[in-house]
């Protein structure tokens, strides 16, 4: 049973820094492509990171670009977020999600729409004080 669980959110103060980490059951993380996504109080969800599972892109929306980093540890079995420089507009319950196809690869064009993806997290709240 495909199961993945968030962890690692928390209240941090603007500036700061948290490394999300998004622990997977079921199945491997090395061979399916793994988003993050955030929704935060009043907004839409946004996908906000992609890593592939074999041809070795990694995508980032751009209000996080070269702030967050997603990374996969096979031996964990885990997928995590690093996010650093983290201001007001970052406060949002954090998702962890799976593209269910085998060795499935982030959609150049999409990939932020949670409609690829088929296995979600029960999310991980991050809060950032300004």
């Amino acid at each position: 049973q495909v199961h993945v669980v968030e962890s690692g959110g928390g209240l941090v103060q603007s500036g700061g820094s948290l490394r999300l980490a998004c622990a997977a059951s079921g199945f491997s993380v090395d061979y399916y492509a793994m988003s993050w996504f955030r929704q935060a109080p009043g907004k839409e969800r946004e996908g906000i990171a992609c890593i592939s599972s074999s041809d070795g892109n990694v995508y980032y929306s751009d209000s996080v670009k070269g702030r967050f980093t997603i990374s996969r540890i096979y031996e964990d079995n885990r997928v995590y977020l690093q996010m650093s420089s983290l201001n007001a507009e970052d406060t949002a319950v954090y998702y962890c999600a799976v593209d269910g196809s085998f060795r499935s690869n982030c959609r150049s064009v999409g990939w932020a729409s949670g409609t690829w993806y088929d296995y979600w997290g029960q999310g991980t709240r991050v809060t950032v004080s300004s």
